[in-house]
């Protein structure tokens, strides 16, 4: 295990340095079992968080073809999350998946397979994000408009 390794993996998930040494520790060496022990315990430190007040956001636009359109709340704890750019991204893509999978509701939004990467869940795809940042996010209201 080098310095290179670590710096390979923390790009790869976003941990902190402490976290993607011990995961390599663990995996032995092995990247690709390192990113699998980061991501469980990434989730695992997103449930933590879960009952955290989301006092902070975005409302979140997106048109699709002039036929379609989302309007979604997504919920932080503080500004400074709000206004980065991967959690603006992070809005976008939802967004985008309500106006291409129509859910009916927010638990079958959380349940569906992401548009852009059918092995994580929409649900895991939230959890990834807390896991980086280190904050709450949940999902509020959404609605999609189409003509």
């Amino acid at each position: 295990m080098t310095a290179e390794d670590v710096k390979k993996l923390r790009d790869m998930t976003g941990a902190g340095v402490m976290d993607a040494k011990k995961a390599l520790e663990e995996a032995q060496g092995d990247i690709e079992k390192a990113v699998s022990i980061i991501g469980e315990k990434g989730l695992m430190k997103a449930e933590k968080k879960a009952d955290r007040t989301t006092g902070a956001g975005l409302l979140v636009t997106y048109i699709h073809n002039e036929r379609i359109g989302v309007l979604l709340e997504l919920r932080c704890e503080t500004d400074f999350v709000a206004r980065l750019d991967e959690f603006k991204a992070l809005g976008h893509d939802i967004a985008m998946h309500i106006a291409a999978m129509d859910p009916e509701d927010q638990a079958e939004l959380l349940s569906q397979p992401f548009i852009k990467d059918q092995a994580v869940t929409i649900e895991n795809l939230i959890k990834s994000f807390i896991a980086k940042t280190g904050e709450n996010v949940q999902l509020g209201r959404f609605c999609r408009y189409a003509v």
